[in-house]
């Protein structure tokens, strides 16, 4: 992935609007998130096991506290990103743009890769 994200950053690509200027109607824009959200499987890996077995491990009587916080958590998350992708749209509609985020992916990537070969590698 970090090799395919590096190759991208070397080409110039840009965010394009719809053609014809308009958007999804709402029950067109429900439907997609719905669909996007229930059918991806990382809802329920994050969702089932990752914060289930992390709140399975906290005390029982902060275990409502737990849930209050991941759903906080969440709902800003999204909350922040739905309207920070409005925000940079614009910003993302020059190709040098595009560059910059793809590099940074790339060298994320390969950072992450070279750190987990490193401790696999010390395990041995």
């Amino acid at each position: 992935y970090g090799a395919l994200a590096l190759r991208r950053a070397r080409q110039s690509g840009q965010l394009r609007a719809a053609a014809g200027g308009e958007g999804l109607g709402r029950t067109a824009a429900l439907a997609q998130a719905a669909a996007f959200t229930l059918l991806n499987p990382h809802v329920y890996l994050d969702t089932v096991l990752l914060v289930g077995s992390i709140g399975a491990q906290q005390p029982a009587e902060l275990r409502a506290f737990f849930i209050a916080g991941a759903a906080l958590a969440s709902a800003v998350w999204f909350g922040l990103l739905g309207f920070g992708a409005r925000w940079l749209a614009p910003w993302f509609a020059r190709p040098r743009a595009w560059q910059v985020l793809d590099s940074l992916i790339g060298l994320t990537m390969w950072v992450l890769s070279a750190l987990l070969l490193r401790h696999a590698l010390a395990g041995l």
